[in-house]
C-alpha cells in the first residue's frame, strides 16, 4: 500500500493548506494505534472469541439486561475455547472477557466511522485532487477488508477443537492493520510540509528497512498466534543453544507448516529478524550520518536505531518475563511506532529524491 501510494502522490504537498485533512488523517492513525494495544490485550486476555456472531449493526449494543447477558453466555458455553478450557467459568469472568472483545469491535467500528466521514466530506467539496482522493478511497477499502479479516480469524477460532484462533489468521489480521496504519501515516506525512530540503540519500535501504519491519510484525503476528513466546524463555540461547537442533525446529509433518505451528521455529524466526533489523538500522545509520551528516535522514535514521533497540530490548524483558500483560502490550505498541518511523522515513526520502 505504500508504494502504490507512493507512486500516486507528487513529491510535495499541494500549496494549499490542508491543515483539516492532516489533523484527521493524523488522529486516524492515533486510532488505529490504540486498536492495535487493545487487540493485543484482547488477545492476551483470552477475550477474543467470547462474541461467537458477527453482527456489523446490531452487534455495537452490548447485552443490558440478565437475560440477554444468559444468552451470550450461553452461547459462549456451547464454544469449543469454553468447554475445552474454561468450563465451569462464573458469569463474572464471562463478562471480563466479553466486555474486552466488544470494546475492540467498538473501537473498530468507531474507527471506520470517523474515517468514512472524513472522505466524505473530503470528496464532497473536492478538497483533494481525483487521484489523491482515489487512494483514500482505496485505503477505506482496505480498512474494510480488515473488519471482514478479524471476523474470519474470530471464526476460524470457533470451529471444533479449537481453543483459540489460527496463527496464520491473526497474522494476517495484524498484518493488515499494519498496511492500513502505514498507508495513513505515509498519506499524512506526505501533507505535512517539511522544514526544509534535504538530500534524498539512502533510499533502497529505507525501503529494505520498512519492508523488514512489515515481516517482523507479521512474525510477530504468528509468535502471538502460536503463543510461541510462552516457551523457550531464555536469552541469547534458546533450547540451551544459540540455535536450535533440528529436532526443535523441524518437527511437523509437514515441513512448511514448521513456519506457522511449531512455537520453537516461529520464535527463531522472530529472533533472526530482531538481530537483521538491528543489524540494518545501524548500517543505515552509519551510512547517513557519513554520508549526509546534520540532515533529517541522518537523525531519522538515527531514531530508527533507538527506536529498534529499544524494541528488541523490550522484546528480550517479555520472553524472560514470561509475556506478562504490560510488557505484551508495550511490545506491541512499541512495534508500531517503529514502524511509523519508518513509514515517515520512506516518505521524506522519496519527497527529497523526486522534489
Amino acid at each position: 500500500m505504500t508504494i502504490a501510494l507512493d507512486r500516486a502522490l507528487p513529491a510535495t504537498a499541494p500549496a494549499t493548506s490542508h491543515a483539516g485533512i492532516r489533523r484527521w488523517l493524523w488522529a486516524v492513525a492515533a486510532l488505529v494505534f490504540v486498536m492495535v494495544v487493545v487487540g493485543g490485550a484482547t488477545r492476551l486476555t483470552g477475550s477474543g472469541l467470547s462474541i461467537t456472531e458477527w453482527k456489523p449493526i446490531t452487534g455495537a449494543l452490548p447485552p443490558l439486561s440478565a437475560e440477554t447477558w444468559a444468552s451470550e453466555f450461553a452461547k459462549y458455553r456451547a464454544s469449543p475455547q469454553y468447554q475445552l478450557l474454561n468450563q465451569g467459568m462464573s458469569l463474572g469472568e464471562f463478562q471480563f472477557i466479553y466486555w474486552w472483545e466488544w470494546g475492540h469491535r467498538q473501537l473498530g467500528r468507531f474507527i471506520g466511522l470517523v474515517y468514512l466521514g472524513g472522505f466524505l466530506v473530503i470528496a464532497a467539496l473536492r478538497l483533494l485532487p481525483w487521484r489523491q482522493t482515489l487512494v483514500l478511497f482505496g485505503m477505506g477499502l482496505l480498512l474494510g477488508l480488515q473488519g471482514t479479516i478479524g471476523w474470519i480469524m474470530v471464526a476460524s477460532g470457533l470451529q471444533p477443537g479449537m481453543v483459540a484462533v489460527a496463527p496464520v489468521k491473526l497474522t494476517l489480521h495484524l498484518s493488515f492493520a499494519a498496511l492500513f496504519f502505514a498507508s495513513v501515516v505515509a498519506f499524512a506525512t506526505w501533507m505535512t510540509p517539511a522544514r526544509r530540503t534535504e538530500p534524498g540519500h539512502g533510499r533502497a535501504m529505507a525501503w529494505l528497512l520498512l519492508a523488514l519491519l512489515f515481516g517482523q510484525i507479521a512474525l510477530g503476528g504468528l509468535v502471538a498466534g502460536s503463543r510461541a513466546g510462552f516457551v523457550y524463555n531464555t536469552w541469547p540461547l534458546m533450547d540451551g543453544a544459540l540455535v536450535p537442533g533440528v529436532e526443535t525446529l523441524f518437527v511437523r509433518p509437514a515441513f512448511w507448516e514448521n513456519f506457522v505451528d511449531n512455537a520453537a521455529l516461529v520464535q527463531f524466526n522472530h529472533r533472526l529478524g530482531a538481530y537483521l533489523l538491528l543489524a540494518l538500522a545501524l548500517w543505515h545509520m552509519v551510512s547517513l550520518r557519513k554520508i549526509a551528516p546534520g540532515s533529517g535522514g541522518a537523525k531519522r535514521a538515527t531514531a530508527i536505531l533507538g527506536l529498534t533497540l529499544s524494541q528488541a530490548v523490550l522484546g528480550i524483558v517479555t520472553l524472560l518475563l514470561v509475556v506478562p500483560l504490560w510488557a505484551g502490550l508495550a511490545h506491541q505498541a512499541l512495534g508500531f511506532l517503529v514502524l511509523a518511523m519508518g513509514v515517515v522515513h520512506v516518505t521524506r526520502n522519496e519527497g527529497a529524491a523526486r522534489g
